[in-house]
């Protein structure tokens, strides 16, 4: 397992980049923009890591921007941890098996959701490509907010 990503949700992505960029002194590593969605996603590396974090090899902060205005009280504008699996399956099988409630199953066997016991989001990803989809998670439903 490696550690990947720590998502935060941002009100204004200006004054975000403002802080993070200009001000801290982190540097833009990639942006997407989903129209569908609603939302833009912008990735940041400490400096220096540039290449290490498109590959995927270092940490990152992700800034997620919801374009319709939403109010973060509670703790909302933190998002979630995020790390590699080498078997998505494998993990999410011994979670379960722990007690886990598997939140976002991994039916598309890339990615799946779980919360700490005090209610933090973790997401997993599948190191490299997705793994055939497989039962009983291809049909197995969400569970609660991931």
């Amino acid at each position: 397992m490696r550690y990947l990503h720590t998502m935060v949700r941002v009100r204004d992505l200006d004054a975000s980049l403002k802080f993070y960029c200009d001000l801290l002194g982190l540097e833009e590593v990639s942006r997407s923009e989903s129209p569908q969605g609603r939302f833009t996603l912008v990735f940041l590396c400490a400096p220096g890591d540039r290449e290490l974090a498109r590959e995927r090899r270092t940490p990152t902060v992700e800034l997620t921007y919801n374009w319709d205005p939403e109010d973060y009280q509670g703790g909302r504008n933190f998002g979630h941890l995020a790390y590699a699996v080498d078997d998505i399956y494998a993990t999410c099988e011994r979670l379960q098996a722990g007690g886990v409630t598997i939140s976002r199953p991994p039916r598309d066997g890339r990615m799946a959701f779980v919360r700490s016991p005090d209610g933090i989001s973790v997401e997993l990803l599948q190191v490299g490509q997705a793994l055939a989809p497989a039962e009983p998670w291809s049909s197995m439903p969400n569970v609660g907010a991931w």
